[in-house]
Parts: C-alpha cells; structure tokens; sequence
C-alpha cells in the first residue's frame, strides 16, 4: 500500500493547502482592515443577526478562530453581549461549510492545474512589481494563497487516486460510524484545521476509499476537533474566554451527537436534493456538513439565553479583581482594546465617586447605583485600590501603543489616560483634607458643623448631575450639564467666600478656623473640576471640549 500510495506527495500538497489558506485569510484581514471587525462589531446586535454576521465573515475570512479572537476581544470590552458571541460563533461554523462547497465545486470538476499556475503566476509577479503598495501586495498574496489552495488539492487528490489504482476497497475493515468521527477530531487537532480535514475527507471520498456515511462521520468528528485550539488557547486565560470555549465544545459536541444520529435522515434529504449519493457523493457531503451545522444553530438558538447563564454559573466573574473590562481584552485588536479601555477609565471615575463621598460620609447610593448587599471599603482602601486601578489602565495602555495604531487611535489613547489621571487627582484633592473634614464634622462650633453638612449637600447635588451624564448619549446635553454644575460650583465659592467674611467679622470662627476652611473649600471645587475634566476626556471629542471650555469662560465672564 505504502508502494501505491505517494505520502510525500500527499504530505506536500496538505502543506500547501493550509499555506494558501493561511495566505488568503491573512490578505483578507488586511484587505478588509478594520471593516471586518467593526461588522462583527455593529451587526451584533440580536440572536439572529449574530448567527447571520457569524457566518457571512467566517465564510469569507475563512477561520473561525480568527473570528472567535476577536469575538473574545468584544466581549471582552464590554461592547458585546455575551448572548450574542455566543451567537456569532454558532454562525462562525455554518461559515465553514463553504470550504467543502469551493473543494465539491471546483476541486473535482476541473483541472485544478489549469487555475492555480495562473493565478500563483500573477500573484507572484504581482508581489514582485507591485510590492511597495500594501494593497495591491494584499491583492497578490490573495491570488497565490488560491493559487496554493488548488495546487495542494490536486496534490492530496493525485496522491490518493494513485493508491486506489491497485488498492482492493473491499479488504478494508468495515470499522463503526463512531471510529471515523473519532478519527475526524483527531486529525483536525493534529492540523489545526477543519478545513484541511476535509478537504482531505473530500479527496478520499472522491477516489472511493471511503464511503458516503464514512465521509460524513469524518466531517462531524472535524467539527469537534475545532473545538481543541480554543481550549488549549484557555488554559491560565480569563473567565470570558473559558466560557467562549465551553460554548463552542458544548455546541459542537451537541451537534455532532445529532448529526451522527440523523445521518440516514440527512442522506434520504440529499438523494432527494441531488439524487444518489454515489453519483454525487462529493456534492452531498458539502451538503450534509452544512445541513447537520444549520440543525444544530436551529436547536441551540432559542436556548442561548440559558446557554449562557449555565456559563457564567460554570466560570463566574473574579470578583475581587481590580479591573472589570480591560483583563478580557487583548490589546492586539486595537477598537476593542480602545473600547474596553474607556469602560475601565468610566469604572475608574464611578469608584472615584464612590471614594470622594466617602470622604466626607455620604452613603453612596444616594448618586451611584451600588451592587446589592456590598459593605462599603474603608476611605482608605478605597484610594489604594484607585492607585492599583489607575497603575493597570496605563500598563494597559502602553501595551495598546506599542501595537501599530494610527494617530487618531494614539490620541484617543492619551485622551483616556489623561481623564484616568485628573480621576486620581480628584480623589487625591479629597483625601489630603480628610482629616480636616472629620475635624468640622466633630467641631463643638455650630457654624463649622453647619459648613461641614452644607459641604455635604453640595457634593451631593453636583455628583448626582455628573452621575447621570455617564449613561448620557447626547452630547450637547453632557456639555450643558458640565457647564452647569461649573456654574453652580462657582456660585457655591462665591457664597462660601461671602459667609466666611461674614463670620470673620462676628468673630464667629477663629483664624485657624478659618485657615482650614479656607483650604477645604478650595479642595472641593478643585476635586470636582478634576472629575469634570476627566469625564469631559472620555465622552465628548476634542472639538467639543473646546467649545465648552470656551462657553464656560463666557459664563464666568457674564457672571462677573
């Protein structure tokens, strides 16, 4: 057998196969750039539409893995639901499916040669000539990596044609349907390719040294093995991405189990769709591999809601990490990590809230939402944990610019950084009178302990405007909030000032007192304005920054 069948020549042409697939789906990343990503982004949004976009960019970048990254990278930003990833990997392996299809169409029907020396012809003088442009090079590593595609599949189809020519079908062992889907996952997780396993499948199907259910089980078994590169990409990583594999492990397991099962069912339907299965056996396990895929999308859908609660029970949320958005995020996809580093910078000023009512012993839950039955930290430690979070949101920043991003990326970047830091800077401006709070508060003078409770109030009524302007999406109402609680803070100085000089001439405080107050007061304005400037940093663009700096001191001006 060994003598009849040529394993180098089916060796070289697996190679060059999985190269031209690793060319075509390289050059389509590139060409397509940041489309595909922002389309999984924005076509999300839904069970169905997700199966839908899970499907249609797998099919054309050709991997579920590359789709299930950035999948991954979403979610982990917090811009995808978790109901809906779940989805768009249900749709990643319809995707799939169209490998058979372009293998059953063009790789058994024509002469494989007469279309991948063309187009490695062209691709290759294209790289040559037309190199110095990342397009047009994108373009000519698109046409060689088909041009590889065919040339490895007439390569594995010769190789296998050459060991029927002598090789007697009816002395193979006639092993069970269960035995070749265990053979499928196994060799799809050696390859690290379904496609590659079934363009084999396909080969073999195509020169008889295989049957139909034969071909078929093999396909259900390469589904599963898909599943083990995800895996193995979990091991030490984040509760998200466990919860993405399990998914997928769970779908694929699940469907293979139906498919198996339904295997006379589905071949009734295709002799009915394409006749005989021996006729066209080729073309109707390109069929089966998608109808058993849309089976199991059908059976999963409606229970992607509890699928996903089940996942969360299995890998719950780390709740005593720092972060909640950037440690699920891989900073190599620049939009996601960018999106995962606002929602963090946003978490950041919500704890800043939380730590500047503290200071003066406000319950937090009068302007922020608080989680259920959670004790509140000490004031202390919550400054601590700001510092901590603070530290990650700029290691993980310095990790997103050295990845190649463009400028208005590297802008946006500092952009946030800056807003983290001013969020740091007015808790900071807070902590430094802590004690000079506490001493008011305890004061045997009720002019100081009525200050203190007015201080109070004050925090209060501002915080609770900024609060809202979190959940905002109109950002002329934003700015108009800013403005606002600027001009309140500035009308609030101004009366403070005013009853100081007041008390200072009844003698109703002493110097020192009036010292102190003096620096608290000033702590406050400055502390909000930091928190101002740090939120203004995250949610309104450059432009619109300037245009309410430049009305706020028009405000001001008016007012004097």
């Amino acid at each position: 057998m060994t003598e009849s069948l040529d394993i180098w020549k089916l060796l070289a042409g697996l190679g060059i196969f999985m190269f031209g697939m690793f060319l075509m789906e390289e050059s389509i990343k590139n060409l397509a750039g940041r489309s595909f990503k922002g389309f999984i982004r924005n076509s999300t949004n839904g069970r169905i539409r997700s199966v839908f976009s899970g499907a249609a960019v797998t099919a054309v970048l050709q991997s579920s893995s590359a789709v299930s990254l950035m999948v991954l990278a979403f979610v982990g930003a917090g811009i995808m639901a978790m109901e809906n990833a779940i989805g768009v990997i249900l749709g990643s392996n319809i995707g799939t499916t169209i490998t058979a299809w372009i293998v059953a169409f063009f790789g058994f029907k024509v002469n494989i040669e007469d279309y991948s020396l063309p187009l490695i012809g062209i691709g290759g003088l294209g790289l040559i000539f037309l190199g110095r442009s990342e397009r047009y090079s994108n373009i000519s590593k698109l046409l060689v990596g088909f041009g590889f595609l065919f040339m490895g599949l007439d390569y594995m189809k010769t190789s296998v044609e050459q060991l029927t020519a002598t090789f007697d079908i009816a002395s193979l062992p006639h092993y069970g349907i269960l035995t070749y889907a265990l053979a499928g996952v196994v060799i799809t997780a050696i390859m690290q390719s379904s496609s590659a396993t079934i363009a084999i499948v396909l080969t073999s199907l195509n020169a008889e040294v295989i049957d139909f259910n034969a071909a078929a089980a093999l396909v259900v078994g390469a589904n599963v093995g898909t599943t083990v590169t995800v895996i193995l990409g979990t091991i030490g990583g984040t509760q998200i991405k466990k919860r993405v594999a399990l998914s997928h492990l769970t779908f694929n397991l699940v469907t293979a189990v139906v498919g198996l099962l339904l295997i006379p069912a589905i071949t009734w339907l295709i002799v009915l769709v394409l006749g005989p299965v021996g006729q066209n056996a080729v073309m109707g396990v390109a069929l089966f591999h998608t109808i058993f895929n849309v089976l199991g999308v059908l059976l999963f859908l409606p229970f992607i809601g509890l699928l996903s609660k089940y996942l969360v029970k299995v890998y719950p949320d780390k709740l005593k990490a720092t972060t909640l958005f950037i440690q699920n995020v891989t900073p190599e996809v620049s939009e996601a990590a960018i999106e995962g580093l606002k929602n963090e910078v946003l978490h950041l000023i919500t704890n800043t809230f939380n730590h500047n009512l503290q200071v003066l012993h406000i319950d937090q839950g009068l302007v922020v939402e608080q989680v259920p039955n959670k004790k509140p930290k000490p004031q202390q430690d919550q400054y601590e944990e700001l510092k901590l979070l603070q530290g990650e949101i700029f290691v993980f920043a310095s990790t997103i610019l050295s990845e190649e991003v463009s400028k208005e990326e590297s802008q946006h970047v500092n952009k946030l950084l800056h807003g983290a830091r001013m969020a740091l800077h007015s808790a900071k401006s807070l902590k430094d009178e802590v004690r000079n709070f506490e001493e008011f508060e305890a004061a045997d003078n009720a002019f100081l302990n009525r200050e203190y409770e007015l201080f109070r109030k004050r925090l209060v009524n501002m915080y609770s405007k900024l609060a809202n302007v979190l959940h905002e999406k109109d950002h002329s109402e934003i700015a108009s909030t800013f403005i606002s609680v600027m001009k309140k803070l500035d009308m609030d100085d101004r009366k403070f000032i005013k009853t100081i000089t007041q008390a200072t001439a009844a003698k109703t405080i002493q110097d020192l007192d009036i010292s102190t107050m003096l620096l608290v007061n000033r702590a406050l304005n400055q502390s909000t304005r930091q928190l101002i400037f740090g939120m203004k940093e995250i949610l309104l663009t450059d432009v619109e920054s300037e245009i309410l700096e430049k009305l706020n001191e028009d405000e001001f001006q008016d007012a004097d």
